[in-house]
C-alpha cells in the first residue's frame, strides 16, 4: 500500500508510520508542522504516484487553547480538513482514514469538538458525493514513551512529578479518563483501516479516575503532589467509550493503565534531560 500521512511527527503518527513501514507499506507524502509544512498548503504538492490511502492525524488538539482562541480550531481543523479532502478528490485517492476525537460524543461543546464534528461530516459528504471511502477513529487520552510536545495530560503529569511539582486535576475526585496506551492504539488503528465507511471509538474502554493516574505517577516518582482545581470550561468530567464495535473486528486492549504508566514513566525518567532541553 502507498499512503499519505499527516501528523507523522506526533505520538500517534510516529508510531503508526514505523509500524506501516515495517509491514512493507510506502509513504508517498508526509506532512507535519514540525517540518514547517502547513496542512492548509497541501494542495501545492504534486503526487508522482497514485496513493491508496490518506491518513489524516494532524490537528490542533488543545481544547482549552481553542476556547481562548477559536481561530486555532478553524484554521487547523476546519480549513485544513477542507484542503485535505479536496486533495483526495483531485488526486483520486480512494480512501481516507480520519483521526477525529472521542470528545465529539461528550455533552460539552467547544470550538475543538465542533471542528472535529465538521471533519467527520465532511468525510462522509465526500464519500457520498465523490466515492471516497473512509474510516473514522476517535482516540481518547493516548499516551506512551514519546516526547509529546503537545503537552497532553499524562505527559505533563510525569514531567511535573519527576521535578517534584504539582499534578493538577481540573475537577473532583470522581473525574475520569478513558486512556489508551500507544501500542494498543496502533493495533486498533491498523484493524480499523481495513474496514470501509465505519466509525470506531478507540480506547481501553474503561473510565479511570484522573486522581488514580496521578497517584500512580507520584508513587513511581517518589515525589510530587496532586491538587484539585475547578473544572475547565467545556471539558468532560466523566469519559468512558463504547469499544464494542472495534472489539467486534478483533481489537482487544492489552496494556493495563498500571503497566502503561510504568513503561511511559521509565522512558521519561531516562530521557528527562533531553526532553526538558527540547521544551526550552
Amino acid at each position: 500500500m502507498k499512503f499519505i500521512l499527516t501528523g507523522h511527527k506526533g505520538l500517534i503518527g510516529s508510531f503508526l508510520l514505523e509500524r506501516l513501514k515495517a509491514q512493507g507499506h510506502e509513504p508517498l507524502l508526509l506532512i507535519d508542522k514540525r517540518d514547517n509544512q502547513d496542512i492548509i498548503e497541501i494542495g501545492k504538492h504534486q503526487l508522482t504516484e497514485k496513493a491508496d490511502m490518506f491518513i489524516h492525524l494532524a490537528a490542533f488538539c488543545k481544547i482549552n487553547k481553542t476556547i481562548e482562541e477559536p481561530q486555532l480550531a478553524f484554521d487547523n481543523n476546519v480549513l485544513g480538513m477542507h484542503e485535505v479532502m479536496e486533495f483526495c478528490r483531485k488526486n483520486k485517492i480512494p480512501k481516507m482514514v480520519f483521526a477525529s476525537s472521542s470528545r465529539v460524543e461528550s455533552k460539552e461543546k467547544n470550538p475543538y469538538t465542533a471542528s472535529k464534528v465538521y471533519g467527520e461530516e465532511l468525510v462522509k459528504a465526500y464519500a457520498e458525493c465523490y466515492g471516497i471511502d473512509y474510516v473514522i477513529i476517535r482516540p481518547s487520552t493516548v499516551y506512551g514513551p514519546f516526547n509529546d510536545l503537545t503537552k497532553r495530560l499524562i505527559d505533563v503529569y510525569i514531567i511535573n512529578a519527576l521535578q517534584g511539582e504539582e499534578l493538577k486535576i481540573f475537577g473532583n475526585e470522581n473525574k475520569t479518563l478513558d486512556t489508551t496506551y500507544i501500542d494498543d492504539f496502533i493495533d486498533g488503528t491498523l484493524m480499523a483501516m481495513e474496514q470501509t465507511n465505519k466509525e470506531y471509538d478507540l480506547s481501553a474502554g474503561k473510565g479511570i479516575k484522573a486522581s488514580y493516574i496521578a497517584d500512580l505517577i507520584i508513587k513511581l516518582a517518589g515525589q510530587g503532589t496532586k491538587a484539585f482545581y475547578p473544572p475547565e470550561i467545556a471539558q468532560p468530567q466523566e469519559v468512558e467509550l463504547d469499544i464494542l464495535p472495534i472489539k467486534a473486528i478483533g481489537y482487544e486492549p492489552k496494556v493495563s493503565i498500571e503497566e502503561g504508566i510504568k513503561k511511559t514513566f521509565e522512558w521519561y525518567k531516562k530521557n528527562l534531560d533531553e526532553i526538558l532541553k527540547s521544551r526550552n
